[in-house]
């Protein structure tokens, strides 16, 4: 009997997954969006950016590629260790441009849209989210390996910081510093107890209604509305980059980001538990990664994500360099929100590796 409804379990999960990825999969042709303008969208957003660079498909396993930005920096700079830059969940390389020229100056930099997200390819993630951890972190190896590069410094924001030290921890001899901007999936989910004010039923049920479909479907679902969509819910993008925007440029970009087919936007959910947790969390990890690799913490002042984690990662890691960096008056976009004063920090840490 135990049997019998362990069997039963098991094929209504894969059922709701199912329904899930065939709804999944038709939402796209119902949005006014394409991969070719994604593309438009990335070259307009990108065209403030002065440096020279290359934009190359780095092809990887199984036929994918990954996206790339490649900036060679200048002559003296050409033997430095490049810096890498991995975007965050929904993002894409285009959301760096107020960086990319001040970065690439000193050091080779490349920005590449993670596997599943912007113009890389989009394949089929494991449900297991350990595997789909290690499917991120495998691309990015053979993205290192196909591009040629020794080493690197790796600079991740929010899931791109997840991903940095999941890599450090399986491939440590390529990695000279790591940078986390405001990382997600550091630290654990508390315990309902411990919580300060409790998870209204309300939520808790709206959650267990949407756990089989994707953090981004609700994008999808509203068709043609869903560039006013973002543009009315996420009015600060436009704000954050209005220096070098005055339309809708970024908020456009973010919408053809996010309303392609659907895949490391699985992956990531794979990777969650209610309420955007990590399943995996990271702190408990970060502790193994090898002592010799120097470790850079930088949050926002305005940010709502816990800024905690940076004071776990330097108790975790007693006899290595980590270093805590807020940056005033910025929210969790702080490449964006103060790009000057994120770029020159960043060139400082650089800096010091000589």
């Amino acid at each position: 009997m135990q049997r019998f409804m362990r069997l039963n379990m098991a094929d209504e999960c894969v059922a709701v997954e199912r329904r899930a990825w065939w709804i999944s999969s038709w939402l796209p042709s119902w949005c006014p969006s394409s991969m070719s303008q994604l593309k438009d969208a990335e070259e307009k957003i990108l065209l403030p950016v002065k440096s020279k660079f290359t934009r190359q498909f780095v092809p990887i396993s199984n036929g994918n590629v990954l996206s790339t930005l490649a900036f060679s920096g200048k002559a003296e700079g050409a033997e430095s260790t490049p810096l890498v830059l991995l975007h965050g969940f929904g993002g894409g390389v285009g959301l760096w441009v107020l960086n990319l020229d001040a970065l690439s100056q000193q050091r080779p930099l490349y920005a590449f849209d993670l596997l599943g997200f912007g113009q890389s390819s989009r394949p089929h993630f494991s449900s297991d989210a350990p595997e789909a951890e290690l499917q991120f972190v495998e691309s990015i190896e053979q993205w290192r390996s196909a591009v040629g590069l020794e080493s690197m410094v790796l600079l991740g924001h929010n899931l791109g910081g997840y991903l940095a030290a999941a890599y450090a921890l399986k491939y440590p001899a390529r990695v000279k510093h790591l940078l986390f901007v405001e990382p997600w999936g550091f630290p654990q989910r508390p315990d309902p107890g411990d919580q300060d004010r409790p998870v209204p039923i309300w939520i808790k049920a709206l959650g267990a209604m949407l756990s089989p479909f994707n953090p981004l479907a609700g994008l999808r679902v509203a068709g043609p509305l869903g560039p006013t969509l973002v543009q009315t819910v996420r009015p600060d993008f436009q704000k954050k980059y209005v220096s070098v925007f005055a339309d809708h440029t970024v908020t456009d970009y973010i919408y053809h980001l996010n309303v392609q087919t659907p895949s490391g936007e699985t992956a990531f959910k794979n990777m969650t538990i209610p309420y955007g947790w990590a399943k995996r969390p990271m702190v408990q990890r970060i502790g193994l990664v090898r002592e010799d690799i120097p470790m850079t913490v930088i949050y926002g002042s305005r940010s709502s994500i816990d800024g905690y984690s940076g004071n776990v990662i330097k108790e975790l890691r007693p006899n290595s360099h980590v270093e805590i960096i807020a940056i005033r008056g910025a929210g969790h976009y702080v490449f964006a929100d103060q790009p000057e004063e994120f770029n020159q920090k960043v060139l400082q840490v650089c800096q010091a590796l000589g």
